[in-house]
């Protein structure tokens, strides 16, 4: 489970902001549950998401963050961001679809990406997005929102 398993150390160093919650209170704040599902459509489009370990190229997995305010206090602006793995192409499909897109981690922008290519405005390859973030205005007490992105295995 390659895929999976450099995710999840990629979320380990990515960063959370939780407004106004103090560091050392913010780490016993929010827990985060990640996990990665095949998504399947049968032959009425309707899709499903199975448990996956090992994916071959092409497959669509999506990767779905559940954060839960484990505290007594409501959570404002913040700021969750799912990377992408290097093995992994974004299928464009978020939910929710207000999230933001990066190429570098660093800048982001809303969807769909764009850049000057010989004095015209094109789309970037959702092939070339390297994480999403999402910002979640208000996460009350002791409930949970959830994030998630597809990706298809290089």
């Amino acid at each position: 489970m390659k895929f999976f398993n450099s995710l999840r150390a990629t979320l380990l160093i990515t960063t959370v902001s939780l407004g106004l919650l103090s560091t050392a209170h913010a780490n016993d704040a929010l827990k985060m549950d990640l996990t990665a599902n095949q998504v399947v459509k049968n032959a009425e489009g309707k899709t499903s998401y199975l448990p996956v370990r090992n994916a071959p190229a092409g497959t669509v997995i999506q990767y779905k963050a559940t954060y839960s305010n484990t505290i007594n206090k409501d959570i404002q602006d913040l700021a969750v961001v799912l990377p992408i793995p290097a093995n992994m192409a974004f299928t464009g499909d978020a939910i929710p679809s207000s999230a933001q897109a990066s190429i570098d981690g660093k800048n982001y922008a809303d969807m769909p990406l764009m850049r000057k290519v010989d004095g015209k405005m094109v789309k970037i390859p959702f092939s070339e997005y390297r994480t999403l973030r999402w910002n979640i205005k208000l996460l009350p007490a002791q409930k949970s929102a959830a994030v998630a992105l597809n990706t298809t295995v290089n």
